[in-house]
């Protein structure tokens, strides 16, 4: 058990996904990113099978053929989007499972969460380029993941890749504040919605 290894990996992590949503206006998510990864369920699996330098989840599930502290994981976290996986209607798709569109404070952060985790597994070899060759390699996501919500994550890291992280941090802004907007302007509509009228 690598216990003061692994909560320094994800204390670290927390850090750099909470630094990244303050630039970008999300406080709340940057507050609560991850919490549960401090939950007995995740966080014995994270201490047992820690490496270093990739998921501990990954390891649990070579050794088990699932990993429980994945199960837990993307069950109670948003930025996800397998959170965002549901059934499908009798006679709408061919799948039995499909991607539902992720809001976009929920993509945002999953940008952050996968800019943070590639510094912490490849320390000083990350380059803004890292996110999406990590996200180059998972090419089954788009068998699951909402096309819209595949187009806006791949947007963000071809533009950290090829501008930068201080301008694709400002687009990332404006992007979580015309959401904000946008979700303020839906409320009074969603009243009348509730209320029947």
């Amino acid at each position: 058990m690598k216990i003061k290894e692994h909560f320094q990996t994800i204390t670290y992590h927390r850090k750099l996904v909470r630094e990244g949503c303050f630039k970008v206006g999300l406080y709340w998510q940057g507050l609560t990113h991850d919490l549960s990864k401090f939950s007995p369920t995740e966080f014995l699996v994270g201490a047992k099978y820690y490496q270093g330098d990739r998921s501990p989840n990954n390891a649990e599930k070579e050794a088990k053929g699932y990993s429980s502290s994945w199960l837990h994981h993307k069950g109670r976290n948003k930025h996800h989007f397998e959170y965002w996986v549901d059934y499908t209607m009798p006679g709408t798709s061919d799948k039995l499972l499909e991607g539902v569109r992720m809001p976009v404070r929920y993509v945002v952060e999953m940008f952050m969460d996968r800019i943070a985790a590639c510094k912490v597994y490849q320390k000083d070899a990350y380059t803004d380029a890292s996110p999406l060759a990590y996200h180059e390699r998972s090419k089954r996501v788009k068998e699951i993941m909402h096309p819209e919500t595949i187009a806006l994550i791949e947007k963000l890291m071809r533009m950290l890749a090829e501008e930068g992280e201080t301008k694709t941090f400002a687009y990332t802004k404006k992007l979580v504040k015309k959401d904000r907007r946008d979700r303020m302007k839906a409320i009074p509509r969603l009243i009348k919605e509730l209320l029947g009228k």
